[in-house]
C-alpha cells in the first residue's frame, strides 16, 4: 500500500504495486486537488471525521475510475466524485439529515432585508473578523445551497464547473447560488442578533 494523500492523521492508501506509472499520473493529476476535495467534504459533512471517510472513499473511486478520465479539469472531476460520494455516504449513514426544509418565506424576508440594509455577502465573506460567524452560518443552510456557495466562494470555481460537479443545469447553479447567498446572509443576521 502506498500513501497518496493525508488528512490530519489519516492517510489515503491504495495498492499501487502493479501500476507505478498510473500512480504517478494519478498523483500529479488528481491528488494535486486533495485539499479542495477535503474542503468540500468537510463543508458538506460538517464533521472532520465524516469528511475524512468521504474523501478516502472518493479517492478510492477516483483511482478506480481514473482510466475513464481523459483530460480536462481534474479538480472539477475529483470534486464531482467527492460530492457524489458524500451523498451516497449520507444516504447510508445519515438518512434523517436529508430532510432539511427550504422555506420560501425566509428567502422573501431576506430579499427585503437585503434591499433595506444594503448588506452584501461578499463583504461578509472577506471580512476577517466575521470568518467564524460565516462558518457557523454556512453550517446552518441546507446542503444543496451550502455546496454551491462553497464551490463558488471558497473554491473559486466557475458556474459551469459547479454545474458539472453538481450535475445540474447552469441556470440552476445561478438560482441556487442566489438563494444560498440570501440564506447565508439571513443566518449571519440571526447570529449577529444573538450576540
Amino acid at each position: 500500500m502506498h500513501p497518496i494523500g493525508s488528512i490530519g492523521s489519516t492517510s489515503i492508501a491504495l495498492d499501487l504495486s502493479l501500476e507505478p506509472q498510473r500512480q504517478t499520473r494519478f498523483e500529479e493529476t488528481v491528488m494535486a486537488h486533495f485539499d479542495a476535495a477535503y474542503n468540500l467534504a468537510r463543508w458538506l459533512a460538517r464533521d472532520e471525521h465524516d469528511a475524512e471517510d468521504v474523501v478516502q472513499e472518493a479517492c478510492l473511486r477516483a483511482y478506480r475510475f481514473f482510466g475513464s478520465f481523459h483530460g480536462g479539469n481534474a479538480r472539477a472531476w475529483l470534486l464531482a466524485i467527492v460530492r457524489n460520494t458524500y451523498y451516497t455516504w449520507l444516504e447510508k449513514n445519515r438518512a434523517q439529515t436529508l430532510n432539511v426544509q427550504y422555506n420560501e418565506d425566509t428567502v422573501a424576508a431576506v430579499d427585503y432585508d437585503m434591499a433595506t440594509t444594503g448588506d452584501s455577502v461578499e463583504r461578509l465573506l472577506h471580512a476577517e473578523d466575521t470568518r467564524r460567524c460565516v462558518h457557523r452560518a454556512l453550517e446552518q443552510i441546507p446542503a444543496e445551497f451550502r455546496e454551491v456557495i462553497v464551490l463558488r466562494e471558497l473554491e473559486d470555481l466557475s458556474y459551469r464547473e459547479i454545474a458539472e460537479i453538481a450535475d445540474i443545469p447552469l441556470g440552476t447553479v445561478m438560482s441556487r447560488l442566489s438563494r444560498a447567498r440570501k440564506l447565508l446572509l439571513h443566518a449571519l443576521q440571526e447570529l449577529d442578533q444573538e450576540s
